[in-house]
């Protein structure tokens, strides 16, 4: 499993968040839905939060979260 898959279950959590969220209970949600994934996935089983950052940035280049300055800080939100 690649980091590329939290490109995908960041905006799934948040989806499962009501659309907007604090970073760690975006993380949370991640590991309650995904933990079984993560437990077995190597490397990245001790890097995901960071990478999960990492979705974030490239989410946001895409359009598909809000820019940081349009929340509170510690906010991920997707885009309306």
């Amino acid at each position: 499993m690649s980091r590329e898959r939290l490109k995908e279950w960041v905006p799934e959590a948040l989806q499962a968040l009501g659309g907007k969220a604090k970073v760690i209970d975006v993380a949370k949600q991640i590991w309650k839905m995904h933990s079984k994934d993560l437990s077995i996935a190597d490397d990245l089983f001790f890097t995901w939060q960071y990478d999960m950052r990492w979705a974030a940035l490239t989410l946001r280049d895409k359009g598909v979260l809000e820019e940081v300055d349009e929340l509170p800080r510690g906010v991920w939100a997707l885009k309306v």
